[in-house]
């Protein structure tokens, strides 16, 4: 069977490219957008920070030139940015982008945003800034062991669910019982969809040589170094922010704000970026592959170039 068979014949409402951090996205996410009049929204819960342009490698101005980009360094660190968040903007995006006649091109590393796209959200509420600091106050100094026994007294059944090293969920189940009186899971089966639910769809993840794609890991983390990416820590680091906010906690960030503050080596902390890069890149590779269905086609760039230009070019394509 051919690709072209195997994706379905006719017009996709949007293109999906997904895959591990350095496994060649944007370029191919560019490369349509250019030929197919496309418009590149970013699906990646680090590059909507403004304050990591080299860091998050997002694309650069004269990429941006080439095609029009959405949702790429909109948000400031200061933000804890929610899958949320980004499912009621994307939405927005989505019908600004139809609305002008261009095709959608989301392109990104966080499988949460991509099923967030299609299968939609939890109902979670909001909880109010108060509530949240209050809980991140309490929260400081102790470690997330004693956080998940807290939990573990107002929601028992939600922190079974829940690893005692989970440190981030542990505290959103804590802050959405504070701000409601009600275990986390009462929500959780609640959804709405999402701005993608039942459209034709074409999804790629990009798989690329386990060996090949370290190579290119380590490599890019240098060249971030010398193409700014220290500046940009060393103006973060300035801004004394929560050290649990998403901004703070990106790969290679804890690494060179240790190296600024004189406890390790840049060497050493080059090699931790590099290590916490590759970590997560082989977790975003587990996590499509268990996590997302049969729909999404596994394979290199050149051959998601190849198959996108088949179906667009398809009768009925664009």
């Amino acid at each position: 069977m051919s690709p072209l068979t195997e994706t379905g014949v006719g017009r996709p409402a949007a293109i999906l490219i997904a895959g591990p951090t350095a496994s060649g996205k944007s370029a191919l996410a560019l490369a349509l957008a250019s030929g197919f009049g496309g418009t590149v929204v970013n699906t990646d819960s680090m590059q909507v920070y403004a304050d990591l342009r080299r860091l998050s490698a997002r694309p650069m101005p004269d990429e941006e030139s080439r095609a029009p980009h959405r949702l790429y360094g909109t948000v400031d660190g200061a933000v804890n940015y929610s899958v949320g968040a980004f499912s009621r903007e994307a939405g927005g995006i989505l019908g600004e982008i139809e609305a002008e006649g261009r095709l959608p091109i989301f392109v990104g590393g966080t499988g949460l945003y991509f099923r967030a796209l299609e299968e939609g959200l939890s109902n979670l509420p909001t909880v109010p800034e108060a509530v949240r600091e209050a809980v991140r106050g309490r929260a400081e100094g102790r470690c997330t062991e004693d956080l998940h026994a807290e939990l573990a007294s107002l929601d028992p059944a939600g922190a079974q669910t829940l690893r005692p090293s989970d440190r981030m969920r542990v505290m959103r189940a804590i802050e959405v019982f504070e701000a409601t009186g009600r275990p986390i899971a009462d929500f959780q089966g609640q959804r709405r969809a999402g701005p993608l639910a039942g459209r034709p769809l074409l999804r790629f993840f990009l798989s690329v040589d386990r060996d090949e794609l370290r190579r290119r890991i380590d490599a890019r983390f240098v060249s971030m170094l010398e193409e700014g990416a220290l500046d940009e820590v060393e103006a973060l680091r300035a801004r004394r922010l929560d050290p649990m906010l998403p901004v703070m906690r990106a790969h290679g960030v804890p690494g060179l704000i240790a190296h600024l503050d004189g406890t390790i080596s840049r060497d050493e902390a080059i090699a931790r970026g590099q290590g916490d890069t590759r970590r997560y890149a082989k977790r975003q590779h587990t996590w499509f592959r268990h996590q997302m269905g049969d729909d999404w086609i596994w394979t290199d760039p050149d051959s998601a170039f190849r198959i996108a230009v088949e179906r667009l070019s398809a009768p009925g394509g664009r």
